[in-house]
């Protein structure tokens, strides 16, 4: 038996507490008849929540007691519920943090960027006529394209340049105007970008890597001169992509940019090979890319092919692969839950064995079926909740205390400790079912003479 606990004769309470009632009821239908009707309702539904209260109250009571003298058994069979439960929250504070830095670095290169290329140059068989990309057409977009914050368009040349050490190479000329700056996300590095007051001025900004290679460091190339088909360029500034594209955009290893109206002084026209957009939402991506395609195409002739570019897609497959990521780990963390709760069932079996007198002598003094079943349902449900909850505090413990004393911002889903409460209860009541209903099949006669 658990504890020292006296067990109620339950018989005797249900007669007793039958008998009051009947009592009670008679004395209304005696002295009021006709309106004793809706006291007689009200008095036996408050004594169903007694006796139910009062059970409840018992199954709590002797599953204290059961645990109180297996206190070692107790805790190391919570203990895998504890880890089953931290592994599902850090599992999903894992990826969720990763979707959220994948998600940052594409944002980094630009979430709100469109950009407009024109398909076409270069040598070909049968001569035609280019039909370029003009400034005019960017000044078109942003009068007839609502939600345009900024625009610049972007001039490719290449110049061969003294790179150090006797070295010469190829290096990309890019002539933008001051909005490139917003438009691509870049990071000045060191003095700055130049405005729109420097349009007409020879100036000048370096890759990070070009200014190391030819000056020796970023800082070094500030305020050096360099020419450029022999027109003298002041280095103002220093920059950086602010994610790594590596090649894979306009701006490589060895980028100089320009201002684009002296970008004009070597190509002798408007034309420009790029055009980048930039959205005040990233939301109106989408709609402003269909609006800018019509813009553009309405301008130029039919044949035309330009082609149009934006990160939507690709944030949308981010997305979609991160979350598919953090499913397939919350299904591995899923399975220690699983192990936990073959490990209370085996544990509640083995205490169905060692209370088998117990359970004979409740059944004795009048505990029902499924009051016996309740009783072990309720251990088993309260051993996998108390591991749940200790293991959701410790998985939220470790990202907090990452965000309260460090730099890092993880982020921590609420949803994550929802799912562990209720996974935590469901493993409780699916393999706490078969112990339960083992012991309310005992029967009390063999029961009670199991030594």
């Amino acid at each position: 038996m658990a504890g020292t606990r006296t067990i109620p004769d339950r018989r005797k309470v249900d007669r007793r507490g039958k008998r009051v009632l009947g009592e009670a009821i008679e004395y209304l239908q005696r002295t009021d008849p006709h309106n004793s009707q809706p006291a007689i309702e009200l008095m036996t539904e408050r004594f169903r929540r007694m006796a139910y209260g009062a059970e409840l109250h018992e199954i709590a009571l002797v599953a204290i007691d059961s645990f109180k003298q297996n206190r070692v058994r107790f805790a190391l069979t919570a203990l895998g519920m504890v880890l089953g439960t931290a592994s599902l929250i850090l599992v999903v504070t894992i990826g969720l943090t990763g979707k959220h830095y994948v998600l940052t670095q594409i944002q980094n290169i630009g979430a709100n960027m469109v950009e407009v290329e024109y398909r076409g140059g270069g040598t070909r068989a049968t001569p035609t006529q280019a039909d370029n990309l003009t400034l005019d057409d960017m000044h078109a977009v942003q009068e007839q394209v609502p939600g345009v914050r900024a625009a610049s368009p972007v001039v490719p040349l290449i110049e061969r340049l003294p790179l150090g050490g006797g070295k010469e190479g190829d290096v990309t000329v890019l002539g933008v105007e001051p909005a490139y700056l917003y438009v691509r996300n870049l990071e000045v590095l060191a003095g700055r970008f130049f405005d729109a007051d420097a349009g007409c001025n020879k100036v000048a900004l370096l890759t990070q890597k070009l200014a190391k290679k030819v000056f020796g460091g970023q800082d070094a190339a500030v305020g050096r001169t360099m020419k450029i088909s022999g027109l003298p360029f002041t280095i103002i500034g220093t920059f950086r992509e602010r994610v790594d594209t590596f090649g894979q955009s306009e701006v490589v290893e060895d980028t100089i940019l320009i201002p684009y109206t002296i970008s004009r002084y070597f190509t002798g026209s408007n034309t420009v090979h790029q055009i980048y957009f930039s959205m005040a939402d990233a939301s109106d991506v989408p709609q402003a890319t269909l609006q800018i395609k019509q813009v553009i195409e309405s301008r130029h002739r039919p044949e035309s092919t330009y082609e149009f570019y934006n990160l939507t897609q690709l944030l949308t497959v981010a997305s979609r692969t991160a979350n598919a990521l953090t499913a397939v780990l919350l299904l591995i963390a899923t399975v220690t839950l699983i192990v936990s709760g073959v490990g209370i069932m085996n544990i509640m079996l083995v205490t169905v064995k060692s209370r088998t007198r117990e359970i004979g002598i409740r059944k004795a003094v009048g505990a029902t079926r499924r009051e016996i079943r309740t009783q072990f349902l309720a251990e088993a449900i309260f051993i996998s909740l108390t591991g749940g909850i200790l293991g959701t505090l410790i998985g939220m413990a470790i990202p907090i205390s990452v965000r309260l004393f460090t730099e890092y911002h993880i982020p921590i889903s609420g949803l994550s400790v929802i799912i562990a409460i209720v996974v935590s209860s469901l493993v409780g009541i699916i393999f706490g079912t078969l112990p339960a209903s083992r012991a309310a099949q005992l029967d009390p006669v063999e029961s009670l003479r199991y030594e």
